[in-house]
């Protein structure tokens, strides 16, 4: 597994070997036996690829690609939880993977966004309700501004 990410991971961000021992303190050769499975990098060096390429350690050593799509592996915060079927009435279960990392439980409210170009969203019903109050009081209090001083808008 490990090696296989590796090698996805560096082709996925168009960095040779020479490129990722540079930038991990080693030797190309060093990043070429770890791509074999003759050698694994040890714990600080597995760190620094993880941080290289924007994912999670344990996704480094353990991901395996999703069969039915083939996926790689996600940025750290990024998921794919598979692929879910829409009922008759527009019903879909979410999955339990997602389900137990966004904390949503039974009767939790979500609202539904949309973008033609980019897709649907569900956001828990709570926050999207907490950041529209927020909106609000920085109209009511006549800033204009949605977002604290020492941001800037996205």
């Amino acid at each position: 597994m490990f090696k296989d990410n590796l090698i996805q991971l560096r082709k996925y961000h168009q960095l040779t070997q020479e490129d990722v021992a540079e930038k991990v303190g080693v030797s190309r050769q060093a990043v070429a036996k770890w791509e074999a499975g003759e050698t694994v990098p040890d714990l600080e060096k597995c760190r620094m690829l993880a941080e290289l390429f924007d994912v999670t350690l344990d996704d480094l050593a353990n991901h395996e690609p999703d069969s039915l799509t083939g996926l790689g592996i996600p940025s750290q915060g990024k998921h794919m939880f598979g692929i879910v079927t829409v009922g008759e009435k527009g019903q879909i279960v979410i999955p339990s993977k997602a389900r137990k990392t966004f904390s949503i439980a039974p009767g939790d409210q979500l609202v539904v966004l949309g973008d033609e170009q980019q897709g649907l969203a569900l956001l828990k019903a709570d926050n999207f309700i907490k950041f529209a109050e927020l909106i609000r009081r920085r109209i009511d209090e006549g800033s204009g501004k949605f977002f604290p001083s020492d941001r800037t808008r996205p």
